[in-house]
């Protein structure tokens, strides 16, 4: 369906086409890609005029559906739920039917109380529910009566609510620091009853409609745009960061992409990795060396990142050169990202003064940075200190430990001849061995910049928090999975950012926490892959140690309250099982410093995916809110085996909005489920 479409691609932008279709059919391919299952359909239209209109065409349809509210999301669902269920097409339900119907929205009904609600909407006794009575059915069915308590509490007067009785709720429930106009504005955007707008009420339905949407939603709708100051130097920033972006599956085996680029772009990801060799042709390509992972060429990586590096933000894009090629080959990388790149692609400091920081995200909008080895310092760019043609560089990988795939034939120390043209290239994130933090405090110049792997980086968390904190003030750091993980699994990215470091890279292609809890945390500020480290992380004075809990002005001790209250139109997860239904628990997680790390679960309810309700409450201790996040899950209970995930939502504690508030969810892969959502109450109270 319609629902399934992730994107469209308009060119010979898969593998398959670029392997069965001629060049001059460019203008006539497009590619249809589905959520969650990376699978995607290449067609081939008769002319280039048909396929640009399949292609705008099907845009249209999806962006339609993702601008349909949830209210209308959830209507288009369930009707579409009745039509599969109307067996003989006659727009009529049987009793039968509508037993399979209640199977289709995931709720166990027990026989007797299926044929009451049969009975009390079959007002025309004539055994089939059509029309008006199928609507009545679906209102009966569609009740929220969490919602309705606490519209009668807040309505002055019988089934609507004055502006000023909105106000009431906002102020009193919600939290919210607004005034009168405010109220009137959601009235406006909200309620759709004329009668009722003109005359400054919100029914029931308009109050729905507000609770389901970005204003009732959890995350703060500010948030959802760019609010961060992204004028400050660009290590002051978590930077959203893929490791081994080609790869579309395992370590070993494999297959790369340019759609595995695609879609960490995409996703807002900033710095991608491309593992660079020989190729057999002459052209460069890109794989995990060493392994039987398959090659894609590195100009068609280069071109892929040009096409969709800025759809989803306009802030820069780091492109982390691991180089295994001869000089020759060297050359041709310099020329693609040259010619494909074109003026984005940054050569020259910004300033025209050798710099003493980084510029800022707001500076290098729409721009690439290179990173990688070069031959000489960048004030050399500045002095007219040219550096040799060719010179021979440290191959080791940056963090001095071989490189990740596990090759143990090559001396650490190999030495590999680096072109001219490809050092140059490299300005702001020159690639350097780590030395400690001292000599690096002594020795390393701003823009020069070391990758550690997982272990190293842990241990030096543990250990040295304070120097690694201080260290990231100046300096960009790197992270990256360790070499064993062949299966493409990630490390806990939390530890990484509590210790400031910007750049820390995980296999964008594996779902799983690790990924949920980088997509929350880079969900606000509009999603643009930036986020502003918190003050006492870009301070110098400050004296955090991210491994204790002393005092300081990162120390905000705060009570966050966590009341489950109900989940609506939940997936069915074993959709081969006709019978199959969801016995649903909500489990809610915080993740930040260690001490503020906890997971409270509630009890699993049979037989609901449709309208469970809990109403059960937590209580979390927060020492240091502004590095926490928050992860809500919902699993279908099995008692013989692992739980399976139904959907799941992450955020920054700082992003979420107290009050009730509508949590929408996510797959594992982390797309919308459309029509899903559960409903909290949220609050965050200072303690002491």
């Amino acid at each position: 369906t319609v629902e399934d479409i992730e994107s469209l691609r308009h060119g010979r932008l898969s593998e398959g086409l670029q392997k069965y279709t001629h060049p001059s059919a460019e203008d006539r391919c497009f590619s249809i890609l589905f959520k969650d299952h990376h699978k995607h359909l290449d067609l081939m239209a008769a002319s280039a005029e048909d396929a640009r209109r399949w292609v705008s065409g099907l845009e249209k349809l999806v962006s339609n559906m993702r601008s349909l509210s949830r209210q209308t999301k959830s209507e288009h669902w369930i009707f579409n739920c009745m039509r599969k269920a109307d067996k003989n097409e006659d727009n009529k339900m049987t009793l039968k039917e509508l037993k399979h119907f209640l199977r289709q929205i995931n709720v166990e009904v027990d026989d007797t109380y299926a044929e009451e609600l049969f009975k009390k909407c079959d007002k025309s006794k004539s055994g089939s529910l059509e029309g008006p009575e199928i609507k009545h059915y679906y209102d009966l069915l569609t009740h929220r009566e969490e919602v309705d308590v606490m519209f009668k509490k807040y309505a002055s007067s019988e089934g609507h609510m004055s502006a000023r009785d909105l106000l009431t709720f906002l102020l009193t429930e919600q939290r919210e620091q607004v005034g009168l106009g405010h109220a009137v504005t959601l009235i406006n955007k909200y309620e759709m009853d004329e009668t009722a707008k003109q005359t400054q009420y919100m029914t029931k339905d308009g109050f729905l409609m507000y609770m389901h949407h970005e204003d009732g939603a959890v995350l703060n709708p500010a948030h959802s745009a760019v609010h961060q100051d992204m004028g400050q130097p660009l290590n002051h920033y978590y930077i959203s960061s893929s490791h081994n972006t080609y790869l579309t599956a395992d370590q070993l085996k494999g297959p790369s992409s340019t759609e595995a680029y695609i879609r960490a772009l995409m996703k807002g990801c900033r710095c991608v990795e491309l593992d660079c060799w020989d190729g057999s042709s002459g052209e460069p390509v890109i794989y995990h060396g060493y392994t039987l992972t398959s090659k894609v060429l590195f100009r068609d990586v280069i071109k892929a990142i040009k096409d969709y590096a800025f759809k989803t933000s306009e802030y820069p894009v780091i492109l982390s050169l691991e180089n295994h090629c001869t000089v020759p080959q060297q050359k041709l990388m310099a020329h693609h990202m040259a010619s494909i790149l074109g003026e984005a692609l940054v050569t020259t400091p910004v300033s025209s003064t050798m710099p003493t920081r980084f510029p800022s995200p707001e500076e290098l909008k729409g721009k690439f940075l290179i990173k990688g080895k070069r031959l000489n310092k960048l004030n050399a760019v500045f002095s007219n200190n040219n550096s040799a043609e060719v010179d021979s560089v440290s191959e080791e990988d940056e963090a001095g430990d071989s490189k990740e795939n596990g090759d143990k034939a090559k001396p650490k120390k190999a030495k590999i001849q680096l072109a001219k043209e490809l050092s140059d290239m490299v300005l702001y994130c020159r690639s350097v061995h780590f030395g400690g933090f001292e000599h690096a405090k002594d020795s390393q110049a701003f823009y020069e910049m070391s990758s550690l792997k997982e272990s190293k980086a842990f241990s030096l968390a543990d250990t040295s928090g304070p120097a690694f904190l201080h260290h990231n003030m100046d300096k960009l750091t790197r992270i990256y999975p360790a070499g064993c993980r062949t299966d493409s699994s990630n490390y806990n990215p939390v530890p990484m950012w509590n210790t400031g470091c910007q750049i820390v890279a995980l296999n964008f292609q594996t779902p799983g926490k690790e990924m949920d809890l980088n997509q929350g945390r880079f969900l606000a500020n509009g999603g643009c892959g930036y986020a502003l480290k918190p003050e006492f992380q870009r301070d110098p004075s400050s004296q955090m140690n991210p491994s204790s809990l002393s005092k300081g002005p990162w120390h905000q001790k705060k009570m966050f309250h966590v009341m489950v209250i109900s989940a609506q139109q939940l997936p069915k997860v074993n959709k081969e099982k006709h019978k199959s239904i969801v016995d649903p628990l909500v489990r809610v997680e915080v993740c930040g410093v260690a001490a503020d790390n906890a997971s409270k679960e509630t009890n699993h309810i049979e037989n609901n995916g449709f309208n469970p309700m809990w109403n059960e409450s937590f209580r979390f201790l927060v020492h240091v809110p502004e590095l926490a996040m928050v992860r809500f899950l919902v699993e279908d209970y099995d008692s013989t085996s692992q739980n399976d995930l139904v959907g799941q939502y992450c955020l920054p504690l700082t992003s979420a909005q107290n009050g009730y508030r509508h949590v929408p969810l996510l797959t594992k892969r982390g797309d919308v489920i459309s029509s899903a959502g559960l409903f909290v109450h949220l609050m965050l109270l200072d303690t002491k």
